[in-house]
């Protein structure tokens, strides 16, 4: 994936691009060109 220094500018490269927050990350993701997804933040460590 490729890694962007800011997700806003990843979300208005397609208007199919979504933010989604899982487990503690944020992802850009877009269904029709998969090319435009990135990853952001770290899960913290369950111990």
């Amino acid at each position: 994936m490729k890694v962007v220094n800011s997700l806003k500018s990843a979300k208005n490269r397609h208007p199919d691009c979504k933010v989604v927050r899982r487990k503690g990350r944020t992802y850009v993701i877009c269904k029709s060109n998969p090319r435009f997804k990135a990853v952001q933040g770290k899960p913290k460590k369950k111990r």
